[in-house]
């Protein structure tokens, strides 16, 4: 239960419960905050060079643009929680999530490239896990209901492109390729119209996976 919350001096898009984590047209102020008396500890670490060298940055929150924190990133360490990291500000370009772990380089991770520039943490989360897929845009053609991992789509749905969905409960991650390979789209609940939504430029998804670390590592 939290008793009081001190946020003061810095812009930051932060929130403390599941509802405001994605309001991001409400950032609040923080660089210090306070729980039950103690100050949360750092969650995450960007590093500039491999094996956790060279300049770094410390965040234990939502970030929309670190680009003038590092100029690139080839390690990362997280102490806690489950996180996305993107190539790009606001939440944009390649995904990839992060759980708690050394990353040494940027291949540990699956990354494309070395450039990190805005991050999230994915909440809290222990029910259960519901998602409905579609055929085409505008929740259109051939649907079918998820509620567990789907390591090959093609085998399941007979399709592999996936051009809307609905979640309905709990994080899923989609995968490029069969397996749990190729580029991921991190999902929250809600209405996902159009493959661009979730930040493809294709619709092509080769396997479904929902985000379970979280019930281990943000408890």
């Amino acid at each position: 239960m939290i008793t009081h919350v001190i946020l003061i001096t810095m812009l930051y898009p932060f929130s403390l419960t599941h509802k405001r984590l994605w309001d991001e047209d409400r950032p609040v102020l923080l660089t210090s905050t306070v729980m039950m008396g103690k100050k949360l500890s750092v969650q995450i670490i960007f590093y500039e060079g491999r094996n956790f060298e060279g300049r770094h940055y410390e965040c234990s929150g939502d970030c929309t643009d670190m680009h003038s924190h590092f100029s690139r990133c080839n390690s990362i360490r997280v102490d806690s929680g489950c996180w996305m990291a993107y190539e790009k500000p606001n939440f944009s370009g390649y995904q990839y999530m992060l759980t708690r772990g050394r990353y040494a380089d940027h291949h540990r991770w699956s990354g494309f490239n070395d450039c990190i520039r805005s991050c999230r943490i994915i909440p809290a989360y222990n029910g259960n896990y519901r998602m409905k897929i579609f055929e085409r845009s505008d929740f259109g053609g051939k649907m079918m209901e998820l509620s567990d991992d789907c390591p090959n789509l093609q085998d399941r749905f007979h399709r592999r492109d996936i051009s809307s969905c609905n979640v309905m409960e709990g994080y899923w991650i989609l995968h490029e390729h069969p397996n749990y390979r190729g580029h991921q789209y991190f999902l929250r609940p809600g209405e996902y119209n159009k493959h661009s939504d979730w930040g493809s430029m294709s619709s092509t998804i080769g396997s479904v996976r929902r985000v379970t670390e979280l019930k281990q590592n943000n408890q």
